[in-house]
């Protein structure tokens, strides 16, 4: 890939946003960069595959699938391009993708092993403010979701329910779930919740399927 044309994909993430043309050139010329390409349709990563590499999607679009622990119910999400996959999972203790990604059109990847990750928070100051700042984000939003106004009605609950299973509280989503098992998610009837999931139906911000929910926007959903 030409060195400016590198450039301008890599100041696309905040990873690499406040970095001098100097740094960046320093970042071309001594970083390992692996560059793929995988088809529409094809898996890049299933959830439980080790993480060991950054994973920057610079064309295309995904889609994420996220599944219970005991695989009772899922969501799937689109992303597009630009857009860091996980990062969080090449550190820590569990140091796995969590998400099954799919490719939904062709799309084009760079990748950065763990090693040069290291070398660049190592040799760059800014690189290094970033990656921090993008971890304590996804910390605190984490840590603040408990503490969030608690809904008084089961359409609220519903819709707070979907939110809080959602990496990106914007786009298509689509949850596969019983009735009985999200009733009992919301410690609810599975009769007031069909009814609560009828008028959310009628209200044309989500459309019903036998086991499936989508859900055309989850920004109409949440306003």
């Amino acid at each position: 890939m030409p060195i400016l044309h590198l450039y301008d994909k890599l100041l696309q993430f905040s990873l690499f946003q406040g970095m001098s043309r100097d740094d960046l050139e320093l970042v071309a010329g001594h970083t390992r960069f692996g560059f793929s390409k995988i088809e529409r349709g094809k898996v890049l990563v299933r959830d439980g595959d080790p993480c060991h590499n950054m994973c920057f999607l610079i064309n295309g679009q995904l889609e994420m699938e996220t599944v219970a622990v005991d695989h009772s119910y899922s969501v799937t999400e689109r992303i597009a391009a630009p857009n860091l996959l996980q990062p969080e999972a090449i550190f820590g203790l569990n140091q796995r993708y969590t998400h099954t990604f799919t490719a939904l059109t062709d799309a084009n990847f760079i990748t950065v092993d763990k090693d040069e990750v290291m070398h660049l928070a190592e040799d760059f100051l800014v690189f290094r403010i970033n990656l921090l700042n993008l971890f304590a984000t996804t910390a605190q939003k984490s840590l603040l979701q408990p503490w969030r106004h608690c809904p008084r009605t089961l359409d609220d609950r519903i819709i707070r329910f979907f939110a809080q299973h959602c990496l990106y509280p914007a786009g298509h989503k689509t949850f596969r779930i019983l009735m009985t098992r999200l009733a009992d998610e919301l410690n609810d009837s599975r009769l007031d919740v069909s009814r609560a999931l009828n008028r959310l139906e009628d209200s044309g911000k989500i459309v019903l399927h036998r086991g499936r929910i989508e859900i055309p926007s989850m920004e109409a959903l949440l306003m």
